[in-house]
This record gives C-alpha cells, structure tokens and sequence, in this order.
C-alpha cells in the first residue's frame, strides 16, 4: 500500500473540516440575512437573491481564475507538479456547478425582472460560453493520453478558456445589455441600501468558502486516483518481475 502521502493527507482532512464550517456557518449566515432583506418596490421578494447570485457568480470567476493559475505554474518548468494539474481540474469541476448555477438563479431572477426566462443579452450568453468551456476543458482531460500530454494540452485550453471571464465581467459597460451594471459600482442615485450591500458581501464570502471546501475535496480524491493508479501499476510491474523470474 502507498504511504508516503499519510501526512499530507491528515493536513488535507484538517483544512476540509475547518473550510466545511466555515461555508457551512457561513451559508446559514447568508440565509437568515437574505431572507430578512425587505421587499422592493420593483422587485418584491426576489430582490432578496441579490444575497446568493453575485456570490455564485463570482465563485464561477474564482473557479476559472485558480484553473488557469494552476495550469500557467504546471506550464512553467520551475513549478511543474502533478498537484498543479490536479488542481486545475478540480478547480474546473466545482466551477461548472456554480456556473451552472449562476444561470440558474440568474433566469430565476430575470422572469419576474425581464418577463422572461432568457435573452441573449451578452452577460446570459458569455455565462453560457463559460460553462460550455469549462466542460469542453472537463472533456478534453477526460482523452486518453499520457499524464503529461493531458496536463499540457489542457493547461493551454484553461488559459485561453479564461479570457471570456473579462469579457463577461465588463460586458455590461461595452454592451447595452439587459443585466444592471455591478451593484457595487452603482451611482449615488441608484446605490443600494446598506442592508443588502450587507447581505452581497456576506454572500460573496460564503460562496468563495463553499468553492474552497468543494476544490479541496475534489483536490484531495484526486490525489487519492493518482495514488490508486500509482499502485496498480506497481503491482503490475512486480508480477511481470515474478514472472520473469520464474520464466
């Protein structure tokens, strides 16, 4: 049995255990105070979404950001390592549930707000774009290749994978669009209240700490394949050995 990773992953189920907490105290933070928002005049109760919907949509951009940062330190060869790589994809999997997800309560909100469940307003379709990115990247690890060529070829895909997430962040000040431009930019005269900056800012962190415990995880039973792997192939190479022994 392999066991030169027991330590590490001891630390693993340390910080897994701490960020669930978090996340978890922190979500139900981010509840209590989103449900406690008043209604608004022009969007009633679903004003309140404002709590969770930038939160899920900037934990997608953190998702794409660590893919790529993981993917350009295994490109460079003085920080190549197979936990990069790793890293990238786990990264890449818990964003496509939050951007998922961005669509989902973005659609929510836009019914009652737009009178509809979708539009090709260009913030809606890079939304698209990213998550359909971010399978093609899942896919493409998923071609059968040598470790290294995977880990390249895929690294190259995430780099230009995240040049949508600018694009998608300032679409709203290029482009005439549908969605509001970001609600902590907004001026003066259309500033919102401190209550539901409050419950933003509370949903923003409970988000990126949810990611966390989610890549960390993911991370963590990645390391646990590779070693999976590592091992059979060990077992394998000693049969042929006894084999050749006793030939």
């Amino acid at each position: 049995m392999n066991t030169r990773n027991t330590g590490r992953r001891g630390t693993g189920t340390a910080v897994t255990m701490t960020l669930g907490i978090a996340a978890l105290a922190s979500l139900a933070a981010t509840y209590a105070v989103g449900l406690s928002l008043p209604r608004t005049y022009e969007q009633g109760d679903y004003s309140k979404l404002i709590a969770i919907h930038p939160g899920i949509a900037w934990a997608s951009y953190v998702a794409f950001g660590v893919t790529a940062l993981a993917s350009a330190l295994w490109l460079w060869p003085r920080t190549r390592s197979l936990a990069w790589d790793l890293l990238a994809g786990a990264s890449a999997e818990v964003g496509v549930l939050f951007t998922a997800l961005t669509l989902i309560t973005g659609s929510i909100w836009g019914r009652p707000t737009w009178g509809a469940w979708w539009v090709w307003d260009a913030r809606l379709t890079l939304s698209a774009l990213e998550l359909m990115l971010l399978l093609g990247y899942l896919a493409l690890r998923r071609v059968p290749a040598d470790s290294e060529v995977r880990a390249r070829r895929s690294a190259l895909a995430a780099l230009l994978a995240v040049l949508v997430v600018p694009v998608n962040h300032y679409a709203v000040q290029w482009w005439r669009t549908l969605h509001q431009g970001g609600s902590l930019s907004l001026t003066p005269k259309d500033a919102l209240d401190g209550k539901f900056i409050f419950a933003m800012v509370l949903g923003f962190l409970a988000m990126t700490l949810v990611y966390a415990w989610l890549t960390v995880h993911r991370f963590r039973v990645a390391q646990l394949e590779e070693d999976l792997v590592d091992d059979d192939l060990d077992a394998a190479l000693e049969a042929r050995r006894r084999e050749a022994v006793t030939a």
